[in-house]
């Protein structure tokens, strides 16, 4: 491990802050943003807005305004101590805390790639008529290649790319339907737990706010290497980067609520409930025409690949952090991180029968894990031991562990529904 005397000299670059400065700090934000616009959220807003209609929009507000805070949060840790949030657990928790934890997490990004990449092997098979196994694998292949042969910049411009084209899809989708706009505008802000709803809540709820995207940002955010020992350069970083989360939450919450009103204008409408991704694109070729039904494949397509990079990623900052070193895809302990998160996911896919309900349980069980992530992403931004003079002040303290404690009432009582 580097001497912190090394490290602040590597970074020890200060940036002139113009007036465009705000665009160097765009991109951290819109990784995290794929990563719950992923088809894990397509499978989850699908169902919602197809069995409930408007009803559930509330759980995307909720979730949206949860992980802003949760991001911004994580994102202080990365800039303030240049550690990212599995390097920070490796170094100022206990081996029998950072390491269950961190365990938990590496299978969450299983999980999380397993998600994307289906979501990416349905839309080939939607647009090519490729079986879902070899769909997968071409994924998986092209995926790897992005991880190992880009940086992070280069992968930030595609990401930009792949987010732009999918918003843009959903907007075009939106002006063919007829929305009900004041009951959508009740159902942002009403909160309503229809019967038997509770798995599609927890579902959506994990496919928001992501276990793997607060290890993702905090990496991100880190690996710019601003000068950590001059505080006007901290604090202007900090600055920048809630704009940029704002930005790219907003973003992320509105294409995930273009999911929802789609699905109850074209599904729930028409009493049509939806338990395939392949059905929805079937669904709506007759009731939208043709090109709906291709945009949609090709949105759905371009979100599983931006969102298995998102998702290797993750894996390979929660797995180098583990050795105390920050994501780097030369690394071995990087390279074998990504490796786990994709390679398992795309051998697990091979014995899925259902595709879908895989898409629809995996986030289910992204907000089983999120609750311990939270626990101690809060412990580390709390202690002024990590963070010195930037520790959360108690207000903020306050409100992470009640978000904490939220998602972990919901998860009991899910755990208490299914063994009725």
């Amino acid at each position: 491990m580097k001497p912190l005397d090394s490290l602040f000299k590597k970074q020890a670059h200060k940036p002139r802050f113009g007036g465009l400065e705000i665009l160097k700090y765009i991109g951290p934000g819109l990784l995290v943003t794929v990563g719950f616009i992923d088809p894990g959220n397509w499978a989850s807003n699908i169902a919602a807005g197809s069995q409930f209609g408007y009803a559930l929009l509330w759980v995307v507000t909720l979730s949206t305004v949860m992980l802003i805070i949760l991001q911004h949060n994580v994102a202080h840790l990365g800039i303030a101590t240049g550690l990212c949030l599995s390097e920070a657990a490796t170094r100022y928790t206990p081996k029998w805390v950072s390491r269950p934890v961190l365990s938990l997490n590496m299978m969450a990004s299983v999980a999380t790639s397993l998600a994307e990449i289906i979501g990416a092997a349905i839309a080939l098979k939607m647009l090519l008529s490729i079986p879902i196994p070899a769909g997968a694998l071409l994924t998986a292949v092209l995926v790897l290649i992005l991880l190992f042969t880009n940086s992070y910049k280069r992968i930030e411009r595609w990401i930009i790319g792949f987010v732009s084209i999918i918003g843009l899809s959903f907007i075009y989708e939106l002006y063919l339907v007829d929305i009900n706009w004041s009951a959508a505008a009740v159902a942002w802000i009403m909160p309503v737990v229809p019967h038997n709803s509770m798995i599609i809540i927890m579902s959506v709820l994990g496919a928001v706010v992501m276990p793997h995207n607060l290890f993702l940002h905090s990496e991100i955010i880190q690996s710019r290497q601003w000068n950590l020992k001059d505080a006007k350069v901290i604090k202007r970083q900090l600055d920048f980067e809630f704009t940029d989360t704002i930005l790219s939450m907003i973003v992320g919450w509105a294409i995930n609520s273009a999911m929802i009103l789609l699905a109850a204008a074209t599904f729930f409408k028409h009493k049509l409930v939806v338990d395939q991704l392949e059905q929805a694109e079937q669904i709506l070729h007759p009731l939208l025409g043709n090109s709906s039904a291709v945009i949609f494949a090709v949105a759905l397509l371009f979100s599983g690949i931006a969102s298995s990079v998102t998702s290797g990623m993750a894996g390979g900052s929660i797995f180098s952090g583990i050795f105390m070193e920050p994501y780097d895809i030369k690394d071995n302990h990087s390279r074998l991180g990504v490796l786990i998160s994709v390679v398992v996911a795309l051998f697990v896919i091979f014995f899925i029968r259902n595709p879908f309900m895989a898409l629809i349980y995996s986030q289910m069980g992204l907000s089983i894990v999120l609750p311990f992530t939270i626990f101690l992403q809060v412990y580390l931004t709390s202690s002024k031991k990590v963070m010195g003079n930037y520790a959360n002040k108690t207000f903020l303290k306050v409100l992470l562990y009640l978000i904490a404690l939220v998602v972990t009432g919901l998860n009991i009582y899910l755990l208490i529904e299914s063994l009725k």
